[in-house]
């Protein structure tokens, strides 16, 4: 590659009609491009790459000169079947990547170096918060520490919810075909659905929150008075997503979706994307996130008319614009029954995720016959936002792990202290400690082995848990603690009540 790239080679595109092709890629033995040109129409033109004495059938586009590869780096092989799969051959696929520059290579691969260390899977095993199964390929397992961390994070967004006027709904993970074809999954999802049959009646596992959502609200008569309507729902779903994507926590089968739906008018549309976007912002700051946003426009398979996209459209741009943020559009990735707002994630190592959305939707209250009374005494269909600010909640906690390298915060941390006595002799005043700890609501364990207390500490420390009581003679005759952080160091002898009241200032400005 290197010699490639000095020989300076212009890299020149040439076309040929597909039989013409067929014959040239067999003259130079390229069996496995005779494959793919012959399952091209019949009047295709196709096309090819020469540099130098090498040809390649590509679509391209290419760098118009091989100079223009400066630093190269292979990094990986592994096999591959042909055409993905088993009954062909097996061939073998080089991974590389270059730069324009040796150091822009060299911070890349610096931050590989650091993603790898980073790895949600690696950390997720060895802090023992989920494991992943061949019994249930994309249906993670959550173990004690990961449940804690994953109910905390729950109760931070019921509290933030709850704040903001919303009101929590339960729907079930099973649900009749005839709701599916009345909210249009059935005819435009049902690929990545899991269908089942009871009673000789098709049914399906919910891919999304939504249309359990519309049958709430249709449960009541409402009225223009109540508007905006708040519900929120942390709900189950089920994707079906091909067995190559699957990925740890961020790509899996099963999840749990922070759902929230709002029913307004038409009127109360700006409004609302505000208060949305604000709470999206609350979240990510208290997590330590930056973030971008993306208007999401009407795609190819939609629903509804293209007047009522374009008035949807339109009012997200103007409430992005009244609000002064930086936007970009990204053309024909909306939702199929609306347009989105989508918030672009960025954690620690620069990496973007797509997370939190508001969907602005006119269709599904009307598919579902919606109404409300209004003011002039009628029926009106009312208009809703789809809005969720973690999105999956597994994935949300892949990115939560990677981003913090599983060094959380003390107020996610799923075990904030761990006392650790230097012999058995200090185990009951230990024991006392924890007791007290555990009544002021810290989450505290206990390390009673008969191990080395510098064994013990190595051992907190490879778990990151924040802070380390360690108790010897001098901090039981004196009935006083001596802290370790995590982050800081030794922290000397202190009072427990004053490291409790500390430690819970800590935790509730979730510093």
């Amino acid at each position: 590659m290197e010699k490639i790239v000095q020989e300076e080679f212009e890299i020149n595109r040439f076309e040929l009609p597909r039989e013409e092709a067929i014959r040239f890629m067999e003259e130079r033995n390229e069996p496995y491009k005779v494959e793919l040109i012959k399952d091209l129409p019949e009047d295709a033109v196709i096309s090819f790459y020469k540099q130098g004495d090498f040809v390649d059938l590509c679509a391209g586009p290419h760098l118009m000169n091989t100079k223009q590869v400066k630093a190269v780096k292979l990094q990986s092989i592994a096999g591959a079947y042909w055409r993905g799969s088993e009954k062909n051959k097996m061939l073998q696929r080089i991974y590389g990547t270059s730069f324009p520059k040796k150091k822009e290579l060299d911070e890349y691969l610096a931050l590989l170096e650091e993603a790898k260390k980073r790895d949600h899977r690696k950390l997720g095993k060895e802090l023992g918060l989920f494991m992943l199964k061949d019994e249930g390929p994309g249906f993670p397992f959550f173990l004690p520490k990961g449940v804690e961390l994953k109910n905390t994070l729950v109760s931070y967004w019921r509290e933030v919810r709850k704040s903001e006027g919303y009101v929590e709904i339960e729907t079930p993970i099973i649900l009749n075909r005839s709701l599916w074809e009345t909210s249009g999954h059935w005819y435009n999802y049902k690929e990545n659905m899991y269908t089942t049959t009871i009673d000789d009646m098709d049914y399906a596992i919910k891919p999304m929150n939504c249309p359990g959502a519309m049958l709430v609200y249709q449960n009541d008569i409402h009225s223009y008075k109540e508007f905006p309507l708040r519900i929120s729902e942390l709900g189950r779903v089920h994707r079906h997503e091909l067995s190559g994507a699957l990925h740890g926590l961020m790509r899996v089968r099963a999840f749990t979706q922070d759902d929230a739906h709002i029913f307004m008018l038409p009127e109360q549309i700006k409004d609302e994307i505000k208060n949305v976007t604000r709470i999206v912002n609350k979240i990510y700051t208290t997590l330590g996130f930056k973030y971008k946003m993306e208007l999401s426009t009407r795609p190819e398979k939609a629903i509804g008319s293209v007047e009522e996209w374009t008035e949807a459209e339109t009012k997200l741009k103007e409430a992005l614009e009244e609000m002064g943020v930086d936007y970009k559009i990204n053309e024909g990735d909306g939702a199929f029954y609306g347009p989105k707002i989508d918030f672009k994630l960025e954690d620690c190592l620069g990496r973007t995720w797509q997370c939190a959305t508001i969907q602005l939707d006119f269709q599904l209250p009307q598919l579902f016959d919606l109404s409300y009374i209004g003011a002039d005494g009628e029926k009106h269909p009312p208009i809703v936002i789809h809005t969720v600010a973690l999105g999956s909640l597994e994935r949300f906690i892949g990115i939560l792990i990677e981003h913090y390298a599983g060094r959380f915060p003390a107020w996610l941390a799923p075990v904030q202290v761990k006392v650790l006595p230097i012999t058995d002799k200090f185990n009951e005043y230990s024991n006392e400690i924890a007791q007290k700890l555990r009544a002021s609501g810290i989450r505290v364990e206990t390390d009673f082995r008969n191990e080395k207390i510098g064994y013990k500490i190595r051992e907190a420390q490879l778990e990151k848990v924040p802070y380390m009581i360690i108790i010897g003679e001098k901090e039981m005759e004196a009935q006083m603690i001596s802290v370790r952080s995590r982050d800081a160091g030794d922290m000397g002898s202190q009072d427990l009540n004053a490291f409790i009241s500390g430690l819970k200032t800590e935790i509730e400005t979730k510093k």
